[in-house]
């Protein structure tokens, strides 16, 4: 799906929406709003959608930046850190602002209260989070 996120037209819309809606695709959008630094690692998303396999993730995160909706930031060189991720996904300026016209974001402090309360974090998934991440403007 390739669209400009900011001249769409109405069926256009309506196509995106039922698009980032998917079920998969929609979790994956909330796992990053979810995110302390809104901005998870791809083990994190594998993580968090136990249900569904690592490629499946992967195919419908290449989807939403192919979309517009989400982008791929990642490290510099000199950032980076052995055993650390240095490549995470986050939402698009457009993509944000597609999801609040579309009143899409209503649970997003929601989300985050949730993800603060998952206690049963493993030792990886809590060095994945806390992991140094991109500064993102």
């Amino acid at each position: 799906m390739s669209t400009d996120l900011g001249t769409s037209t109405e069926a256009n819309n309506r196509e995106l929406v039922h698009f980032v809606t998917q079920q998969t695709r929609f979790a994956l959008v909330n796992n990053i709003l979810q995110h302390p630094k809104q901005l998870p690692s791809m083990y994190e998303l594998e993580v968090l959608n136990p249900g569904v396999s690592d490629a499946t993730v992967y195919k419908h995160i290449q989807k939403l930046i192919d979309a517009g909706i989400v982008k791929e930031v990642s490290l510099s060189d000199g950032e980076r850190r052995q055993g650390y991720p240095w490549k995470f996904y986050g939402l698009t300026d457009d993509g944000r602002a597609f999801l609040e016209k579309h009143n899409l974001l209503a649970a997003e402090e929601t989300l985050q209260r949730i993800y603060e309360t998952i206690s049963d974090k493993s030792e990886k998934m809590v060095k994945y989070e806390n992991a140094p991440r991109p500064s993102v403007e």
